[in-house]
């Protein structure tokens, strides 16, 4: 299995930038797709999730109504489109994905894309 993240980059506080992550290498149907970060010197975070098969969403509260996740069912292809974005949005981002329904955390995930860092300047 593959998680291949794109996007990512330098942006001013307010901007906008849009990731995303092509899966392959397994029948995804029955995972969530999503996305955690990790800032410098803090713990690796969920951000946003999408499920599969039915399309529900999840979102950390510290991006709720700024990001949104969405999903190409025949790319294989989970995209998050990130607006308004905040200096505190800086970090390096990486693609998830796990058969888990509950709360994610770190330890839910069965696969993990490189990460893609995303900077936010003030």
């Amino acid at each position: 299995v593959q998680l291949q993240a794109f996007g990512g980059g330098l942006v001013q506080a307010g901007g906008s930038l849009r990731l995303s992550c092509a899966a392959s290498g397994d029948t995804f149907s029955n995972y969530y797709m999503g996305w955690f970060r990790q800032a410098p010197g803090k713990e690796r975070e969920f951000v946003a999730r999408t499920s599969w098969s039915r399309g529900s969403t999840n979102y950390a509260d510290s991006v709720r109504g700024r990001f949104t996740i969405s999903r190409d069912n025949a790319k294989n292809t989970v995209i998050l489109q990130m607006n308004s974005l905040k200096p505190e949005d800086t970090a390096v981002y990486y693609c998830a994905a796990s058969m888990y329904s509950g709360r994610w955390y770190r330890d839910d995930i069965r696969y993990w894309g490189k990460g893609t860092q995303v900077t936010v300047s003030s």
